[in-house]
């Protein structure tokens, strides 16, 4: 089971494990973050474990039987590792290959010496936007992660003033450009025209992905001055390598995954039919697990090969390559167990209902709704969808431009405020070695300002 598929289900829930009222419950959510928050920052107490005791507090004040609790907890745990943690440790296999064979340096080595220090932001949200098209969120981040480090590193560059910029390219394309996932069931649910959304997408995602990346990191990198992390940063081989692998050979390896995930999107776009060989193929070689998975396979002839490697340093490489990233798997898998107990608690029906009586223009309705979801779920694929469902009968009268703007209102009120309830708050705040404050000021100012200045031209364009 995909992960979409998994978080439709989880915004789809039917009957929620607890009968608590809507104040209770919205009480309950305050809570539960607060005992986040407060374990992290001021009992120093490890993400997982915060994560893990936050759940069941959460839980207990909204007055779910604690088995129930346990159960959505450890099944959020699971949906998460299984799809997003073999992605996580693919990327961070990769990540070796890459680092160990020289070919991160000759990408690094490139960039530094095409890119002026003025550029290089720029250079940055191009390489994510363009990687970030066909891409899941956290897939990016593993194939990206590796070079914005070193960049920063050997660059001697403010890591917010690089990292900001590849962060904000890939989420502008999760939320609101298809072929991802979200926008593609929001066009579905609404009725929008695909050619045209996309359109209005690209047209939104510009200007916005220019605001939150090249433009606020200057303000990030002030607030937040960090070296990059050197645990997260793949080490070199101990000798210095005599030859190393080109420039093509690397770039390919690395846009590998991207191609094949978006060959698959075109092609559930232009056969869409379940049952064609054609699309049944690409659907198998475009899943992110075997596009991922074929990456490095290809990098051990790409880039190992020409750089001497012999079969006897695979496994060796590979082994080191998996041990900095158990943690990160814990804690963003605990990040989804939170997210499910909040979802299974029925907060995103509490939502919805609320949401009901509202009664404000179309557009703005729909963004609001998606914000809502988003703050409570920390899902902005189940604010997309859930919010896509609330909205849908509104675009029977819209014409075709206006249905494609629904669908974009709604993928930037999906990405609004990313906290401690978002798997993907915790990836970013582990892979650039942050604390929680520090992830708040960067990473989730970012994602609101992606979401109002997106929010506000689909506005502008109505």
């Amino acid at each position: 089971m995909t992960r979409l598929s998994v978080e439709m289900l989880a915004a789809d829930t039917v009957e929620p494990i607890t009968s608590a009222g809507h104040a209770q419950l919205g009480i309950a959510v305050l809570l539960g973050i607060a005992v986040i928050v407060l374990l992290i920052t001021k009992f120093k107490l490890h993400a997982f474990l915060s994560l893990t005791i936050g759940s069941l507090a959460l839980g207990a004040f909204a007055g779910a039987p604690l088995d129930k609790v346990i159960t959505s907890f450890t099944a959020g745990l699971g949906s998460t590792v299984a799809g997003v943690g073999v992605l996580i440790a693919l990327g961070a296999i990769l990540g070796k290959m890459l680092a160990d064979s020289g070919g991160a340096d000759q990408i690094v080595d490139t960039l530094l010496a095409k890119a002026t220090p003025r550029s290089m932001p720029w250079t940055m949200v191009l390489i994510a936007s363009v990687i970030g098209l066909p891409l899941f969120f956290e897939v990016g981040i593993v194939l990206l992660i590796p070079v914005v480090l070193m960049v920063a590193k050997r660059g001697n560059y403010s890591l917010m003033r690089i990292g900001i910029p590849a962060l904000a390219g890939l989420s502008v394309m999760h939320g609101l450009v298809p072929p991802h996932p979200g926008p593609l069931v929001a066009i579905d649910a609404v009725g929008a025209n695909l050619g045209v959304t996309l359109a209005l997408g690209v047209l939104i995602a510009i200007p916005t992905v220019i605001i939150a990346g090249p433009l606020f990191s200057k303000y990030a990198a002030r607030w937040v001055d960090v070296p990059a992390p050197d645990r997260m940063i793949p080490q070199r081989a101990s000798e210095e390598l005599e030859k190393r692998p080109g420039f093509g050979a690397t770039l390919a390896t690395i846009l590998l995954p991207v191609v094949l995930m978006l060959a698959k999107a075109l092609v559930d776009i232009v056969v869409d039919d379940p049952d064609n060989v054609v699309q049944r193929t690409f659907d198998v070689i475009g899943n992110p697990l075997i596009a991922l998975l074929a990456a490095v396979i290809v990098g051990i002839f790409t880039l190992l090969r020409p750089a001497g490697f012999g079969k006897d340093r695979l496994s060796g490489l590979v082994e080191k390559g998996l041990a900095p990233i158990a943690g990160i798997l814990l804690i963003v898998g605990a990040g989804g167990g939170f997210k499910q107990t909040l979802i299974d608690s029925g907060v995103g029906r509490m939502i919805l209902e609320i949401s009901e009586d509202w009664s404000i223009p179309a557009l703005l309705l729909a963004w609001l709704i998606a914000v809502a979801i988003r703050l409570a779920t920390g899902s902005a694929t189940v604010a997309t969808v859930s919010a896509a469902g609330l909205v849908a009968p509104l675009a029977a009268d819209m014409s075709t431009t206006h249905a494609a703007l629904l669908v974009l209102a709604i993928g930037a009120g999906s990405l609004f405020f990313s906290h401690v309830n978002d798997a993907g708050f915790w990836l970013v705040k582990e892979y650039f070695g942050l604390n929680v404050g520090q992830t708040i000021k960067t990473w989730s100012v970012m994602e609101t300002i992606i979401s109002v200045v997106a929010g506000a031209l689909v506005l502008l364009l109505s």
